[in-house]
């Protein structure tokens, strides 16, 4: 279900109403009689941030905003008041809601909004009957002079596009094969003008992307590649700034099986994949001018009678020799193939982004993103602000070169997984090694997907990455209008 978000053009008398305020001195704008407003600063004594008011024509829902702290974690407060707003709003059975704030930024407004809208998400597809509950909220009207139409549009477009990520992980992989992936990214192609180029098994073996095709071989559905170019005329960047997504659409682990309690949400090993094609969406559909490509291999990863296996040799793209250990470490082996594609395009940077290791998850959780970053601090610290300033947060681990000990191999170039200690770190090395340009690691196996709701973050897909991209090449697009 979308929800529609508009702007206001009437002050709101008789709709139903949430108010953004910051104190108690704030209500006095606000015409509420005098037990009402007695009645609102109890409750707000007993901790409660927000208050239902049910004038019986409609009902005003009044939210004291975070007024401490820095504006990260304020911004966060708000999300999050909207989230409890929603719940509320869903509950009195309403499906057109007035936000009209008193005392709020621009950046708070947007915040609550966000918080209200990716709570509101459902994935309704697979229910029947009964059980096919929706939301009564589907329109949310935003009443401030500070908020322009063209801030709404992006912000729809943006909330359009973390569902579109969600919907994309959710859907099962009878559905969301490697083919249909790449019809999803077509689509966007269809919608913005960007251009999409889709490789086929044929052509991958053409071009020798022997991880990709390793992972791809215990499996009846073919791969694919794709390409997807952003460059409008007016692009700022003479050359390209690369997004990477692992698109692993299911995994076993291959012969190296994992236990089916691990098994059950690996329809969410492409969420790096959806993270770069429903960003690319957004980038394109705001006609953000700069200059972006996104790649995405894609696969399954099945223990068929031809699956690769433990003890395998693997000539990568880039024909470096790879001994295989453990055939569930797949994801770095296709990212790998992309990532030597990218050199191509002689990126200025490139951002990979996957649900790599349970190291990673183990480490911080979903709390965070594990980012690593090679000859890019510059990128990696905007990346990191862009990521507090919307709560996708990372936390940095080191790429320092000893960790490239640990992938020494025997027989090969080189082996695919480090051992038991550092196991985030040592993918990202493996990865390095087939880079030669400024570049970021990504690792959201944490936050992508989780078994319970936490806030605006429903449970099942989170779509995390989505509005940290945009947020990223946005603000790129900004610094160099103000030099």
């Amino acid at each position: 279900m979308r929800t529609e978000i508009r702007k206001a053009y009437r002050k709101p008398t008789a709709a139903d109403t949430i108010v953004l305020i910051k104190a108690n001195s704030d209500l006095d704008e606000l015409k509420f009689n005098e037990s009402e407003l007695e009645y609102i600063k109890k409750e707000h004594r007993n901790k409660k941030d927000v208050v239902v008011v049910n004038k019986y024509k409609n009902r005003c829902f009044v939210v004291f905003g975070e007024t401490k702290g820095v504006k990260c974690k304020k911004l966060e407060c708000f999300r999050d008041l909207g989230n409890t707003s929603r719940i509320m709003v869903n509950d009195a059975g309403i499906s057109r809601i007035v936000v009209k704030p008193l005392n709020a930024t621009k950046d708070e407004i947007i915040a609550f909004a966000e918080g209200m809208s990716l709570g509101n998400y459902q994935f309704l597809k697979y229910k029947t009957g009964e059980r096919r509950k929706e939301n009564a909220l589907n329109r949310i009207e935003i009443y401030s002079n500070k908020i322009s139409e063209e801030d709404i549009k992006e912000f729809q477009v943006l909330i359009d596009s973390v569902t579109f990520a969600r919907n994309m992980i959710n859907e099962p992989d009878s559905y969301m094969t490697a083919t249909q992936l790449a019809e999803e990214a077509k689509w966007v192609g269809e919608k913005t003008g960007a251009k999409v180029e889709v490789f086929n098994k044929k052509k991958i073996e053409s071009l020798k992307m022997g991880g990709l095709l390793a992972v791809n071989r215990g499996s009846v559905n073919p791969p694919t590649f794709t390409n997807i170019t952003w460059k409008p005329d007016n692009h700022i960047n003479k050359k390209p700034v690369v997004l990477v997504g692992k698109g692993v659409v299911y995994d076993t682990g291959g012969l190296s099986l994992k236990p089916s309690n691990f098994m059950d949400n690996m329809k969410s090993d492409m969420s790096g994949a959806a993270a770069v094609i429903a960003a690319m969406y957004a980038i394109s559909k705001m006609k953000l001018p700069v200059y972006v490509i996104g790649l995405i291999p894609a696969t399954d990863n099945r223990p068929d009678g031809n699956a690769y296996t433990p003890g395998d040799v693997v000539t990568m793209y880039d024909k470096t020799t790879v001994e295989v250990l453990n055939t569930d470490a797949e994801g770095r082996m296709i990212l790998a193939d992309a990532l030597s594609y990218a050199k191509k395009y002689n990126p200025e940077l490139v951002i990979d982004i996957a649900t790599l290791t349970g190291a990673a998850s183990r480490a911080i959780g979903p709390q965070g993103i594990v980012g690593m970053s090679v000859n890019s601090d510059i990128e990696f610290m905007q990346l990191k602000r862009n990521g507090d300033a919307i709560h996708e947060r990372i936390v940095e681990f080191p790429m320092w070169d000893e960790y490239k000990e640990m992938l020494k191999s025997d027989i090969a170039d080189m082996k695919n997984i480090g051992g038991i200690d550092a196991g985030a770190i040592t993918a990202g090395k493996f990865l390095e090694h087939f880079t030669d340009y400024p570049y970021i690691h990504l690792d959201i196996a944490g936050p992508a997907f989780i078994s319970k709701a936490s806030s605006y973050r429903t449970a099942g897909a989170t779509g995390v990455g989505v509005r940290l991209f945009y947020s990223f090449i946005k603000a790129k697009a900004l610094e160099t209008d103000k030099k």
